[in-house]
């Protein structure tokens, strides 16, 4: 693929397209591009987590290991937490097909914030309201449990 298309592809993730076409051609160019046959791990539950993965064709299982599971295809970020702060992987992801995934490390993810600060203000003001939504789905969850 080229740069255009990495462009593209990662301008229809959510979370990313908030950074804007500069960020997106900056990741397009610092990320690398990984493939992955049938039955490949991408990570395992408990490995280090040191960047986010975009999948560009192809589809991953990503299990948590307590039975809940989701399917990632294309143009699903893998690992979001990852970009942000180090962590252990919560969960195993294994492609169920011939697939392949835009690797972003969490240094370069980190460097291109640092030389956007707008974009940096507009994740931050989404990570804030989806941990406000967390938040209140889990008051509402307590309420409904103590009825």
């Amino acid at each position: 693929m080229s740069i255009e298309d990495d462009v593209a592809l990662l301008e229809r993730v959510p979370t990313l397209r908030l950074l804007g076409d500069a960020s997106l051609r900056m990741l397009a160019i610092g990320s690398e591009q990984r493939g992955f046959a049938r039955g490949d791990t991408l990570f395992n539950m408990g490995d280090e987590a040191d960047a986010g993965f975009v999948v560009q064709r192809g589809a991953f299982r990503v299990e948590d290991g307590a039975g809940a599971e989701m399917i990632a295809g294309p143009a699903t970020l893998i690992g979001e937490l990852a970009l942000v702060v180090p962590m252990k992987r919560p969960s195993t992801a294994i492609a169920i097909e011939h697939s392949a995934v835009i690797r972003i490390a969490r240094s370069l993810f980190q460097r291109v914030l640092e030389s956007d600060p707008a974009a940096a203000r507009r994740l931050r003001d989404e990570f804030a309201v989806r941990a406000s939504q967390i938040a209140s789905d889990i008051l509402m969850a307590g309420a409904k449990l103590s009825i």
